[in-house]
């Protein structure tokens, strides 16, 4: 019989764990919380010290069972939940269903789950951190004491099933606010020249600088023709040469919200899938004849530390397989956010010798990738800088200046491994120029003078708004997935081509909240609320203290917006059809997976039907229907045929109203980093972008 019994969240932790412990430990799951507030009430006593009302949650009775008949046969009971604030929370309400006393050293926590981690963490229990316990157990309150207020009212006022909370209104806001910049946008005319140029056989591209050393900015055409009239002859003299070597330091590894934003870009993960993986991979991975072991450290983190230990393995890493010129000679030094609890590490591999291609064979292709991603930036922050050689000519003509810029990697250092994506999808690329030097002439081959016109800022991608509430204080590691989550759910915005647009209901939602409750979308009181939430973390705030403050105030608006807030009718759009059961007009209504049509005859006629848009393909499978874009329930974008389920043609490509001139087969559109092109699919005929 075992001696302890030690108690952790997820089935998949305690096997990992179990295994390090050996047979004096019984290692069970308590399947995260075990209590929380009723869902049927507010559940927290605003007339006495915001004092909550916990209670078992509904389904939970046969874990806890379980759990207290082991308890009763053990030694010690240790409660080792994640090393956050909720893991805190879960340990002691563990800690109150088990009779365990908080105080005694029942809590071990862990940054990783490997053996040696595992039997250090066992060395030093300590008691239930009650500071960390209290800032969890203040968002939760405050989460509740907004949401069960404002909700019911939106009921009342709007539609049922709609809900409000403090860091989910902020971010619908931001992506409205977004598209109103984009509405409100107007394009401004500018226009650039670009130049090819020739020194004997080797040619080079350069741009219009300038008139007689200054910079100059080209507005319309006529300004272009100013230029273009004071050049004479295709002959340029080099003016300048600038070389220089820069030097470019490597990312510090990954926090969870710059984990998100790689993952969305190098992967195309939502914040949410990037979590679960990231979860399986800490958890523990069955690696064979090594058995079951965590891959990474924990993933919810806003700190960039890494261990001494890791940065020595990363280096013996470095030298052993890219020599010892890729080591980082000076320490690294990490930046940490001003809000960064430092308890944790950055995300990283838990032991740096297992790198991606070793443990591939182990793990999914989702797993795979995001190990490999996690592991590549790590070593790429303890590596040496890359070092650039730069080159800047100058290039005149009559007073008239261009200006030509080129760069290459002279020494790759960290870029050998990993180089940082981008929002835009651009990769880089060495731009060489010949060896030019000043007094020489070159030739003009060919100008082209191209017309622009400026851009609205662009809609916000999930790594976008990720990043900008972070800039802004707004939420925490463990809140950003969430709450991107909760306003698709409840269709306050849509995702379109992996960005998001407001709702209609998005807006009227807002719009009231905007009014009744302004400091609910305050940014700065949004983010001073999150420093409160850490002061009481750290033992510097009284946490009903906070909660008084926000909700002595918050009450009193509340009042006020039951009396004044006038009822909002949501009209059903017309889709423009009639329905082919009844006759009846066809309406848009918003469901779970966004827009659908349905017979405005309901509930005696549940005719519905998903909307479509014709592309102008005829099917190239039965050659009778169209072929019509719809969406998948995870509102992915597919193509098939307006006969099905008579015609079972589908396709992730969009399908291209002309044969291919080489087989008669299906042309699609193939999406690319460099643009879109067209190509068969059925043979190699392919179209490059143009």
């Amino acid at each position: 019989m075992a001696d302890y019994l030690v108690i952790v969240e997820s089935p998949a932790k305690a096997k990992t764990i179990s295994k390090y412990l050996g047979k004096k430990y019984t290692v069970k799951a308590s399947m995260g919380h075990v209590r929380d507030l009723p869902k049927s009430q507010m559940g927290v006593d605003a007339e006495n010290n915001y004092d909550p009302k916990y209670i078992t949650i509904r389904g939970k009775g046969p874990v806890l069972k379980e759990l207290k008949a082991a308890a009763k046969k053990v030694k010690k009971v240790y409660l080792a939940a994640d090393p956050d604030r909720e893991g805190e929370a879960i340990a002691w309400h563990l800690a109150y269903s088990l009779n365990i006393d908080p105080d005694s050293d029942c809590r071990v926590v862990f940054n990783e789950i490997t053996k040696t981690a595992i039997k250090d963490a066992f060395k030093e229990p300590r008691p239930i951190n009650m500071d960390l316990v209290d800032a969890q157990q203040a968002r939760r309150i405050l989460d509740r004491l907004v949401g069960y207020n404002i909700s019911p009212l939106l009921w009342k006022k709007v539609k049922k099933g709609l809900s409000a909370g403090r860091v989910q209104s902020i971010a619908v806001k931001m992506i409205i606010d977004r598209e109103k910049e984009i509405q409100a946008f107007v394009p401004e005319e500018y226009w650039s020249i670009d130049g090819s140029f020739m020194r004997g056989k080797d040619s080079f591209e350069a741009k219009f600088h300038g008139i007689d050393g200054k910079k100059q900015e080209l507005r319309s055409r006529e300004d272009v023709d100013e230029v273009l009239s004071k050049m004479d002859g295709d002959e340029f003299t080099i003016k300048k040469v600038t070389k220089k070597e820069r030097k470019r330091n490597p990312v510090q590894p990954f926090i969870t919200s710059s984990l998100q934003q790689e993952a969305a870009r190098k992967l195309n993960f939502r914040a949410k899938k990037t979590m679960m993986v990231a979860q399986q991979l800490y958890e523990g991975i069955d690696l064979g004849k090594e058995g079951t072991i965590g891959l990474i450290t924990y993933m919810r983190t806003d700190s960039t530390r890494v261990s001494n230990t890791a940065k020595e393995d990363a280096k013996a890493y470095i030298e052993e397989h890219y020599g010892k010129e890729y080591t980082r000679q000076k320490q690294s030094e990490t930046t940490q956010n001003a809000n960064a609890q430092d308890a944790h590490e950055a995300v990283r591999p838990t032991t740096i010798a297992k790198d991606p291609k070793s443990v591939k064979s182990h793990l999914s292709r989702d797993q795979y990738r995001l190990y490999k991603l996690i592991w590549e930036r790590l070593m790429a922050s303890e590596m040496a800088p890359a070092i650039m050689d730069t080159m800047s000519v100058d290039l005149e003509n009559g007073g008239v200046q261009f200006r030509a810029t080129g760069s290459k990697v002279k020494f790759a250092g960290f870029m050998k491994v990993y180089i940082e994506g981008n929002d835009d999808g651009k990769t880089e690329k060495d731009t060489f120029l010949p060896d030019l030097k000043e007094g020489e002439t070159v030739r003009k081959e060919e100008l082209n003078e191209n017309q622009h016109f400026t851009q609205p800022p662009p809609r916000y991608t999930e790594a976008r708004l990720v990043r900008t509430m972070e800039e802004m204080g707004i939420g925490r590691p463990s809140t950003y997935a969430p709450t991107l989550d909760t306003v698709q759910r409840r269709n306050y915005v849509a995702l379109e081509e992996k960005r998001f647009v407001p709702t209609e209901l998005g807006e009227i939602v807002l719009n009231l909240i905007v009014d009744f409750f302004p400091e609910i979308l305050d940014v700065e009181f949004t983010a001073k609320m999150e420093n409160d939430l850490d002061y009481i973390e750290e033992g510097r705030q009284n946490w009903i203290k906070i909660i008084d403050e926000f909700y002595k105030d918050f009450e009193k608006r509340l009042k006020v917006a039951e009396e004044e807030m006038e009822e909002v009718e949501i009209r059903d759009e017309p889709a423009g059809e009639d329905c082919e059961n009844c006759g009846h007009p066809m309406v848009y209504k918003m469901g779970r997976y966004g827009k659908f049509m349905a017979c405005s005859n309901f509930p005696e006629c549940r005719n519905t039907k998903a909307i479509v848009k014709e592309i102008g393909v005829k099917c190239p499978k039965c050659e009778e229907g169209n072929v019509v874009e719809r969406k998948s329930k995870k509102q992915r974008k597919f193509f098939g045929c307006d006969r099905y389920p008579e015609c079972d043609f589908i396709s992730w490509d969009k399908p291209v109203a002309r044969p291919c001139p080489k087989c008669e087969s299906l042309l699609v559109e193939k999406k690319t980093k460099k643009g879109v092109h067209v190509q068969c699919t059925q043979c190699d005929y392919k179209e490059e972008p143009n």
